[in-house]
């Protein structure tokens, strides 16, 4: 379990996932030692990382939600297997292990996503069924968290870490293949140093510092933090499929982006339109949670549960360790 420091360091992580160490332990009242000897020990006990990403309706992207059921001999190779692809995100084992749940990023000149999602994926064998859903809306999720690691720094704290709101003057960004390089490397290690990131990218460090401030300020880009949700002492997790009228489908979708459950609330295509990704302490949490909050929302007219075995991967891509076909980390 994760102690009040530990919850203090990812909650400021959260609010500046670059912050210097120095203003991070400034805030929390601790020494900069201290709040590096803790990022290194939860990086290497809790899988603590802080990952850059592209602001999906910024940067034009399209977000696949896809769904494969195979056969469970199956199951762990291709889920590893999908991992392992850099256009895929939040690759889980579900229901049971004959379920895996896989965000694929579709750019409009990616060919390795058209490449998955119509010629790679039914052409491998031990898979029984596929659907995908396009992510039309995120209601929760992306540079919002999931409110069970945002409790430990008080309102002043948070100011005194947060930067400039982003400006919101332009609708979409057009990334150049340096911006691409740049985000690439922030997936792996969103705190690598700006020389990193130049080598990365072959800009200067100072250019790379420009154009990372002015992505960041325009909101084409945010850090979100990875952790071991157990820390927080999530036992049971479970992705939610629910269908609602088209009528109701904002008020319904608002609405569960309040709960405090939810990591996740989009709206997707399909015959269920609402996602939802549910961390409770345990089974018994999650049927209340299903039967008193949800159960009261009569618009959801269907609702199917499909428990979260393990993550294999996470919203950055894969570490060299993560890469190692017998690497489970527990993440949301």
């Amino acid at each position: 379990m994760l102690d009040e420091l530990d919850r203090g360091l990812v909650h400021a992580l959260h609010v500046d996932g670059r912050a210097p160490f120095s203003r991070i332990a400034e805030v929390l009242g601790v020494s900069t030692q201290t709040v590096t000897r803790r990022y290194r020990r939860l990086r290497a006990e809790a899988g603590l990382r802080v990952v850059g990403l592209p602001e999906q309706d910024r940067t034009g992207q399209a977000q696949w939600v896809v769904r494969l059921t195979t056969t469970p001999t199956a199951a762990q190779a291709l889920g590893h297997a999908l991992a392992r692809r850099p256009d895929t995100s939040w690759v889980k084992l579900a229901s049971g292990g004959t379920e895996i749940f896989a965000i694929v990023h579709a750019a409009d000149d990616s060919r390795l996503s058209r490449s998955l999602l119509l010629h790679d994926i039914p052409r491998t064998s031990g898979i029984t069924a596929v659907s995908a859903h396009l992510l039309l809306h995120t209601y929760l999720g992306g540079p919002t968290a999931w409110r069970g690691r945002l409790r430990t720094l008080s309102d002043e704290q948070q100011r005194t870490l947060a930067r400039p709101p982003a400006t919101g003057h332009l609708d979409q960004v057009s990334l150049t293949d340096g911006d691409r390089a740049l985000i690439d490397a922030l997936r792996h290690d969103g705190r690598a140093g700006y020389a990193e990131l130049a080598a990365a990218t072959g800009w200067s460090p100072a250019t790379v510092a420009r154009r990372l401030a002015e992505l960041r300020a325009c909101g084409a880009v945010f850090f979100d933090v990875e952790i071991d949700v157990a820390g927080y002492g999530v036992t049971a997790q479970a992705l939610l499929w629910m269908a609602v009228a088209p009528a109701h489908l904002d008020q319904v979708a608002a609405t569960l982006a309040t709960h405090d459950e939810l990591a996740v609330v989009a709206a997707t295509t399909g015959a269920t339109n609402l996602l939802a990704h549910a961390l409770c302490a345990g089974p018994a949490d999650l049927h209340r949670y299903l039967t008193r909050k949800l159960g009261r929302l009569d618009q959801i007219r269907t609702l199917e549960t499909a428990p979260v075995l393990h993550t294999l991967k996470a919203a950055g891509h894969l570490t060299p360790v993560a890469a190692r076909p017998g690497f489970r980390p527990a993440r949301t």
